[in-house]
Parts: C-alpha cells; structure tokens; sequence
C-alpha cells in the first residue's frame, strides 16, 4: 500500500486548516499505530476522507494538506463537488448506496465504486463507463462488492448477501469497463466490529482465490479503523474525526 501522505506544514493561518491539519495528523497516527499494532509494518492502507456535507473549501483544504482521495454519498452532492474543484489532482470515491439511474453520472468524475451490491447496478455502471471511455479515455471504475454481514447482529448497513458475491464479480469482471477491486462492507450498529471485518476478510480471500488482483478491503471508518486494519482493510472510508461534525443547514 501506498505510504499516506505528509503531515502538511506550511499551511496558512486559517483557522479551519489549522483544525482540519490536527485532526488529519490524529487519525494518521490512529492509522500507523493499529498498522504498527497489526503487524503491518509500513504497509498503511489508503486514507479516503469521506466529505459528505460539507463544503467544497474544506476540501481544497484537505488537498493542500496532502490529502488526495475523496468519498462522497451522494451523486448530486459528489458531481458538483467534482466539477468545482476540477483543478485539483483529486480521485474521487463514491462510498453511498447507488441508484443505477445515477450511474452516468456517477461515470463522469469517480474512479471508484465502494458500493456495487446488485446485477442491475454492475450493467448500468458498465455501459456507462464504456460511453466515457470511448468518448474520454477514462480509465476502467474501481468496482468494490459491497457486503452485508448483518448476521453478525446489529443494525444492517445495505449490501449483496455473501452467497451473492461470486455471482456479482463474474459479472463485473465481464466488463471491459469495469475493474473488480475486491470488497467493501461496513460493520453493523450496535455490535462489535472485529466479528464482522474478520468475516469480510474470509469472504475477500475467497473471492482473491479467484481473482487475484481483487485484494482490496475497504473497511473502517472513523469508531472503527483500527478493527478493520487488524483484518486487513486496504482502504479506509474516515468522516467525522476528521471533519468534525456535520455542518448546520441554513
């Protein structure tokens, strides 16, 4: 994995990028530490920062912090925040569930897709990212499985039964248009997350046997990154312990 990027000194005396650089260097030590913790080494999974509501300037503040990898929920919110911030050397992720009227949208600006849960949404992702990449040249989308492992108890969090996940990576590995990048799942409410990311690892070595260059994990967010990096998370989805909370609607 790709070493996370620095620490970010330098910046201006904004306020709000001096709040965002010390959160962005806590949970980067969070990072290194379960690393550490883990046996990993230096092998640091990819830090996405899910930026959801907030605002596009929070966002160029990441940037000039180092940061390079961009979730978003939701398309509408995603794809005006990609078309303003164009200049930026940014890959954006898209981490929400995912309507397949949306998925030519959602083909213009992402690289990858952490939520394919369904066939329907493998087609439709399909031919649009073909169209873009005859018209483009884009790349291929980075396609996730998005699991669910709501019987490890709790609340459940959306995605394809594990039973369903072979079917959905013949289907995008089908695809001239699509990438299978391995698995993405998120830990159910109100049960312990080590059962469910240590499930999700059973099910990405299964699917790697496979495919082997579909190795990616992405699991944890910010309660939860250091269970997902013990079993064996390549990409984190972190939010709100870097951000802070959600802003208030005018």
């Amino acid at each position: 994995m790709a070493d996370l990027p620095g620490s970010g000194q330098g910046q201006s005396n904004d306020p709000r990028s001096a709040e965002l650089a010390g959160r962005l260097a806590a949970v980067r030590k969070r990072i290194a530490g379960a690393a550490k913790s883990a046996g990993r080494g230096e092998r640091l999974p990819a830090l996405i920062v899910v930026t959801k509501f907030h605002p596009a300037e929070d966002i160029r503040r990441l940037a000039a912090l180092g940061v390079t990898d961009v979730g978003e929920n939701r398309d509408q919110e995603a794809a005006a925040k990609a078309l303003e911030l164009a200049d930026l050397a940014l890959t954006w992720h898209f981490v929400g569930q995912l309507q397949t009227k949306k998925a030519k949208s959602v083909a213009r600006y992402a690289a990858a897709v952490h939520s394919v849960d369904r066939p329907q949404l493998v087609d439709a992702l399909g031919k649009a990212v073909q169209s873009r990449m005859d018209a483009t040249g884009r790349a291929p989308l980075d396609c996730f499985i998005q699991v669910s492992l709501e019987d490890d108890g709790g609340t459940h969090r959306g995605g394809a039964a594990p039973t369903d996940v072979p079917l959905l990576a013949e289907r995008i590995a089908a695809s001239d248009a699509l990438n299978l990048a391995g698995v993405m799942a998120v830990a159910p409410l109100g049960a312990p997350p080590e059962p469910a990311f240590e499930k999700l690892a059973g099910i990405s070595a299964r699917l790697v046997a496979g495919y082997p260059g579909a190795g990616g994990i992405s699991a944890g967010m910010s309660q939860d990154l250091e269970a997902a990096i013990k079993f064996g998370a390549t990409h984190l989805r972190i939010g709100s312990d870097i951000l802070g909370s959600r802003p208030a609607v005018g």
